[in-house]
């Protein structure tokens, strides 16, 4: 079968665009609203993406009065979801730095099960003061320890999701067995972090475990990747850059032992879209006219670790930022927005309309013709694997790339018309079922 696009609706309140929530068509309130997100979903499952996608953070943003605050907890969210959907996988962002194995394990088991194995699990480690502090910690973990103390949740995780052999449910009413205790695993787990005991009081899932998604990339989270990941959202300005990471996180991949189709790799891109150019141009003109420029500045000093009051709004970044090296938080979103401004000169103002619909992410105004155009060129010239879309303003946004660019790529053979035969997330990414790690194959000796 010919190599065809993986896409992930990233579902984000009113939409990715800062000022989205200010538009007449914006129901300022939809960030909390379930049956805003079932429309999106079905919008999505319409338009037969493989997965929709919802970021999160253990904190509330410092100013509420930006866009809409706080959001819903992904996995409930998406648990409801699973009832309203039949098709499209449902990805989960969760934290390693400020949860327990146990029960983040037990959780993303049960939406597996819940869903009939559509869920993911998009890995982070969590910058920012603000969620630390949240947690009873003075200051945020530094940014190795972060990824040290990833790594072992994560290696609990899947034993705990290993924990029950596939058969481990006998179901024998006449001889009053249920199951079978010799296929129980506990993982007797003791670490630097983490000392986990017993299995996980959930049977093993039709997936196995979930599709495993990571997004950093600095060079931690391009080794955490490697060794971990079957799907990689990143964000990327240029295709040279992208087709650069491709490449490098695909090597990085072989290095692991790994096959490199069984990572995909997904940029986000922010589809403006309009009839015309010119119709597009002024949707995002539009938008950028209703931005605050104060929370920008806020927001901008935050991320690259400036005391407040330190950036001019018409001139450009100062030249004496530290580099990546020093930076705590959120290593390659820094590098990215500060080579973004180097690179195209930008002054405050101007790099703040550029981060306003995507945060970094590649935002692209056109024709639905143009968007397909440009999807179809990162896709067959080594820069993805497929894409986040991430629209300006939903629900419309969302609804105008199904509604236009899908029959394209459709059309040019580079999108599914069906779902087809194929039931899981993970299949639908053309990945095995995980063997467990328990079960010896036939004839291997005795675990010890």
């Amino acid at each position: 079968m010919p190599r065809q696009l993986h896409l992930n609706a990233f579902l984000m309140t009113t939409g990715h665009h800062e000022a989205s929530w200010r538009l007449p068509e914006s129901d300022p309130s939809a960030h909390v609203d379930l049956a805003h997100y079932v429309r999106l979903a079905r919008t999505a499952e319409r338009g037969t993406f493989d997965s929709l996608f919802l970021a999160d953070g253990p904190q509330l943003w410092s100013s509420v009065a930006q866009r809409p605050a706080g959001a819903l907890e992904p996995l409930t969210l998406l648990t409801a979801l699973a009832t309203a959907t039949e098709h499209i996988g449902l990805i989960a962002t969760a934290s390693t730095s400020y949860n327990s194995p146990y029960n983040l394990a037990r959780k993303f088991a049960s939406l597996d099960i819940i869903s009939g194995g559509r869920a993911g699990w998009n890995i982070v480690t969590t910058a920012g003061a603000e969620a630390a502090r949240n947690f009873g910690l003075d200051a945020e973990p530094a940014h190795a320890e972060r990824y040290a103390r990833a790594a072992e949740f994560l290696d609990v995780a899947l034993k705990l999701w290993d924990s029950w052999e596939d058969d481990a449910i006998v179901a024998d009413k006449a001889a009053g067995v249920w199951g079978d205790d010799t296929k129980i695993h506990p993982p007797r787990h003791r670490g630097k972090y983490f000392s986990v005991e017993g299995a996980l009081n959930v049977p093993r899932t039709p997936q196995g475990y979930p599709l495993l998604v990571q997004a950093g990339s600095s060079e931690d989270g391009k080794a955490f990747a490697a060794r971990y990941a079957e799907a990689v959202f990143t964000a990327q300005q240029t295709i040279e850059d992208a087709r650069a990471f491709y490449a490098d996180l695909k090597s990085r991949t072989v290095r692991e032992g790994r096959d490199p189709e069984h990572v995909k790799v997904l940029p986000g891109i922010v589809p403006v879209l309009g009839s015309t150019e010119a119709e597009a141009r002024a949707q995002e003109e539009l938008l950028e006219d209703h931005i605050v420029h104060r929370h920008g500045v806020e927001h901008l000093e935050r991320l690259l670790q400036l005391p407040a009051g330190s950036l001019d709004l018409d001139a450009e970044l100062p030249a004496d930022l530290p580099p990546e090296s020093e930076i705590e938080g959120a290593k390659s979103r820094y590098t990215l927005v500060v080579e973004l401004a180097r690179r195209e000169r930008l002054t405050v103002r101007r790099l703040i309309g550029r981060l306003g619909g995507g945060r970094g992410h590649l935002t692209f105004a056109g024709t639905p013709e143009q968007v397909a155009d440009a999807i179809e060129t990162w896709f067959t010239q080594g820069a993805a694997d497929g894409f986040n879309i991430m629209p300006p303003v939903l629900p419309s946004g969302l609804e105008l790339f199904v509604d236009h660019v899908v029959p394209l790529l459709r059309a040019r053979g580079l999108l599914r018309t069906e779902y087809g035969p194929r039931t899981t997330l993970r299949e639908r990414y053309g990945l095995p079922r995980p063997a467990n790690q328990y079960v010896r194959p036939a004839g291997a000796p005795a675990l010890v």
